[in-house]
């Protein structure tokens, strides 16, 4: 009987992924897609106006397909010693990949989603569900307000990827929100922001000089194509009031499918080139990627 209910409930599951098919809506960000990924049976792409924003896969949450996300993963490996809980807010939700990946990864983790598009997140909640057991708390607010209501020393892990129209807002570049980020911080714990430019890499160098002011310690992952200013691309952040595990982080990112380069230290700061500390008074978005970046 066990036998024939389990047959019955796998026959269901495959047609069920034999049916599957894009989902759209209109949310405040524009134009949100949910394709299929047909290499996995509940694996999807989230969409936005077109650019990828990021990959789930419901079956294996500790499963990152971006090269970015792939990183950041790295950087919640090495947060904590494994499998050991976290508290963790995760600034900008998208299809809440990472807060998977870390209730995977790191059991009764207790973690807050701050995604200022509601219309996004009730598409992501109704086709893509959390696990209801994961101690998983989302606010619909703008990001940099929903880390203000946050306590004093509260966070393990403050991880940034915030995109509006695929830019990076103003207010969320500058010294004075990221002073907020540390005091959310526990000491010890790290911030880690998804950041994305292209030649000159004005915008990059400043965010990093921007990090230097309120972190002693900074790393950053990249694509050496990135690093050497030819091509558009993602970087990842690394910032903590105490050593970061560098040279984890630097064999992981170089063994990645598509390998990436770490520095930091002196190496980083050449590479900042004295660049200009971003305040609230003169922030600007990051720039527009260009025609084609997603292609």
């Amino acid at each position: 009987m066990a036998r024939r209910g389990a047959a019955r409930g796998a026959s269901d599951r495959k047609r069920s992924e034999r049916q599957q098919e894009p989902v759209s809506a209109t949310v405040d960000g524009g134009l949100a897609e949910l394709v299929p990924d047909r290499e996995r049976p509940r694996g999807w792409t989230l969409l936005l106006d077109g650019a990828p924003q990021s990959h789930v896969d419901l079956d294996d949450p500790a499963y990152l397909s971006f090269e970015y996300q792939r990183r950041l993963g790295h950087v919640i490996d090495l947060a904590a010693p494994p499998g050991r809980p976290v508290q963790a807010v995760h600034l900008g939700g998208g299809a809440f990949t990472l807060a998977r990946y870390v209730a995977a990864s790191r059991p009764r983790s207790t973690q807050q989603i701050v995604e200022i598009d509601a219309p996004l997140v009730q598409l992501v909640r109704r086709e893509l569900p959390l696990d209801p057991q994961a101690r998983i708390r989302v606010r619909s607010v703008d990001a940099r307000e929903g880390l203000g209501k946050i306590q004093d020393g509260w966070a393990d892990l403050v991880i940034a990827d915030v995109f509006g129209g695929a830019r990076t807002p103003a207010h969320l570049t500058t010294a004075e929100f990221l002073a907020d980020v540390r005091r959310v911080l526990k000491p010890g714990g790290q911030y880690a922001a998804n950041l994305a430019d292209g030649p000159p890499l004005a915008h990059l160098r400043g965010q990093i000089a921007t990090a230097a002011s309120l972190f002693p310690e900074l790393a950053l992952a990249a694509d050496p194509t990135i690093w050497r200013g030819r091509r558009f691309g993602n970087a990842v952040l690394v910032a903590s009031d105490l050593p970061i595990a560098v040279a984890e982080l630097t064999r992981r990112v170089a063994s990645d499918p598509h390998p990436g380069r770490v520095e930091h230290g002196r190496a980083l700061a050449d590479f900042t080139g004295g660049a200009a500390v971003v305040t609230d008074a003169g922030a600007r978005p990051s720039p527009a990627p260009p025609p084609g970046a997603f292609g």
